[in-house]
């Protein structure tokens, strides 16, 4: 009789969501089979923890990648050891940057391809002349956060005040 009431009770509170059923995370990286795992293997660290949509799309990439050529093999393992070291505020940012990308009008876009193309044919010196730093902040905003000079500062120190 008791079997039988907390077996009426466990079903009420699964039913009424107070007890949650596990989550269908999809499959486990010990699940996935050989091939997927060296194609993917820049995840390897997180894929127990990425949610079943994403794990889908990494699969579907996976399925892909023996037909790629070995260099586009290498630029799509290169990508994903980048994006395995994304945050994921990261993540959820460059995912927000591409779905922005989409909204732009259709001449805007083609306009933004050229741009990208003139960017990526530029040797890689060059290409660092764009990179920002993390810590960048724009001298505007320095000027701004900069505590009150000394009282009696040195002459040579002086600096012109800013126009």
């Amino acid at each position: 009789m008791r079997a039988l009431i907390a077996a009426i009770l466990l079903f009420a509170l699964v039913a009424t969501g107070a007890v949650a059923a596990p989550k269908d995370r999809g499959p486990q990286w010990a699940s996935l089979n050989v091939g997927q795992q060296q194609a993917l293997a820049p995840l390897a660290g997180e894929w127990n923890k990425l949610s079943k949509l994403h794990k889908t799309k990494w699969l579907g990439i996976a399925k892909r990648y023996p037909a790629m050529k070995s260099e586009e093999q290498k630029r799509v393992q290169t990508r994903m050891q980048k994006w395995a070291k994304l945050t994921p505020q990261e993540r959820d940012q460059a995912r927000e940057q591409y779905r922005s990308i989409g909204k732009v009008a259709p001449d805007r876009r083609e306009e933004l391809r050229r741009y990208w193309a003139q960017y990526q044919a530029l040797p890689p010196h060059e290409k660092r002349m764009f990179d920002v730093p993390p810590s960048y902040v724009p001298p505007a905003e320095r000027r701004q956060r900069t505590t009150s000079p000394r009282k009696n500062p040195h002459p040579a120190y002086v600096l012109p005040a800013p126009l």
